[in-house]
């Protein structure tokens, strides 16, 4: 298509240049003819009865004939041509006229304009002189012009209105755009609400509860309502209200799992309020959460394998399980037969499949890195993590908790 317009529009500045070279030609030779005639006339007129006197009377009547004759043909010839010249120069100036508003004849085809337009449009003074232009080239040609220069109008005529019968338009090939139903309009303003970084990113929570009688049946909105709950929790401030958010977050993000088993995002959102509600729990409980917590996190990053955030919280697991006690061991191995296993070098790589897939990702991305190379006794590269983590600016409540956690690692290292 854009391959077509270009040789449209090359092919009419071409026309442009040759139509205005053309009329200069057109100018002078008609400047010429007029001349010729001019001239012709004041010989006949004057120079041509001198001649005349210097003959015989007889002579005189035969030639004055002759001459009266003569002239009254050449002077018909030129007439006709004349008049030729003529309407070729109107022909010329509505060609030049007409050719500047061909390129928006195109572009309003391209726009898919109406029917009636575009019919109005191919109506245009351009295509009546193109069709002038075509029997005069036949004209022409029968006179003796070269066919030569009479096959070319014709070609590019025919090059031309192909071209623009086979020209569709960019909107024809689109498909219809469909309008936005309420379900997508909804989880579109929960996915914004979720990326502010202030207070507002917990009204998500009521922008979805409003319509759960709606959608209740629906994974993609559930797993969202349970991110949701995930965000209220982090911005309560009473230690039951954060409790309940994560209830409700865990017990939602296991109804979407269960309606879609391949949501990626239903199963992330399951082990992150899984995470959060073990803060509240007995050690049993905690325990089992955490197990809940790999378990579904090993499968989000199975559907989905290079979202960051699935990385950098199985990082955070490995971390913590890495840091239990003997003591937590033994107790999570009388409840659940086995105790969960995990190294620092295992926290290590998740972190680092972070940095990997989202560089600079996070500031606590970076902190988690500085602690494992201290555990690992890699000082150097933790003193790097930690210049890279306070390189980061401060724009969430995530960064001024890291921001803390990295000024009193900081003063350990």
């Amino acid at each position: 298509m854009f391959l077509l317009l270009f040789c449209f529009q090359k092919r009419f500045r071409m026309a442009q240049a040759d139509s205005r070279a053309l009329a200069l030609g057109v100018l002078a030779g008609a400047a010429g003819i007029s001349l010729a005639i001019v001239c012709f006339r004041k010989i006949g007129a004057g120079g041509g009865g001198r001649v005349l006197h210097l003959r015989s009377n007889a002579d005189h009547t035969a030639g004055s004939l002759g001459l009266q004759t003569g002239q009254a043909e050449v002077l018909d010839r030129l007439g006709a041509l004349i008049h030729c010249v003529s309407e070729l120069k109107e022909e010329v100036k509505a060609l030049k006229d007409a050719l500047p508003h061909l390129q928006d004849n195109v572009r309003d085809q391209l726009r898919g304009r109406s029917g009636d337009d575009i019919t109005t449009r191919k109506a245009s003074t351009l295509h009546r002189t193109l069709t002038r232009r075509k029997k005069a080239s036949a004209s022409a040609t029968s006179e003796g012009q070269s066919s030569e220069e009479a096959e070319s109008e014709g070609g590019y005529i025919t090059a031309l209105t192909d071209s623009e019968e086979e020209e569709e338009s960019d909107d024809d090939r689109k498909p219809p755009q469909e309008p936005v139903d309420e379900l997508t309009a909804l989880l579109q303003k929960a996915d914004r609400l979720h990326s502010c970084n202030g207070a507002e990113k917990a009204q998500g929570l009521n922008a979805l509860l409003e319509r759960k009688a709606e959608f209740d049946q629906k994974c993609q909105y559930l797993w969202r309502l349970s991110r949701a709950y995930a965000d209220a929790h982090d911005f309560a401030v009473d230690l039951a209200e954060k409790k309940s958010c994560a209830e409700n977050g865990k017990k939602v993000g296991e109804e979407a799992i269960s309606i879609n088993p391949q949501c990626a995002e239903g199963h992330q959102w399951y082990a992150i309020l899984c995470g959060l509600l073990s803060e509240y729990e007995s050690i049993q409980n905690k325990i089992k959460n955490g197990y809940l917590f790999k378990d579904h996190l090993d499968k989000a990053i199975e559907l989905k394998p290079e979202d960051p955030l699935s990385y950098y919280l199985l990082g955070r697991w490995c971390y913590a399980v890495s840091q239990c006690t003997w003591i937590e061991r033994k107790v999570a191995a009388t409840l659940f037969g086995e105790p969960p296993s995990a190294t620092v070098q295992d926290a290590l790589q998740n972190f680092l499949k972070v940095e990997e897939i989202s560089p600079k990702y996070s500031k606590f991305n970076y902190v988690f890195l500085a602690k494992c190379y201290k555990d690992l006794g890699h000082r150097r590269q933790a003193q790097q993590m930690c210049d890279a983590a306070s390189a980061m600016n401060i724009q969430t409540k995530e960064d001024e908790e890291a921001q803390k956690e990295l000024d009193s690692f900081v003063s350990s290292l």
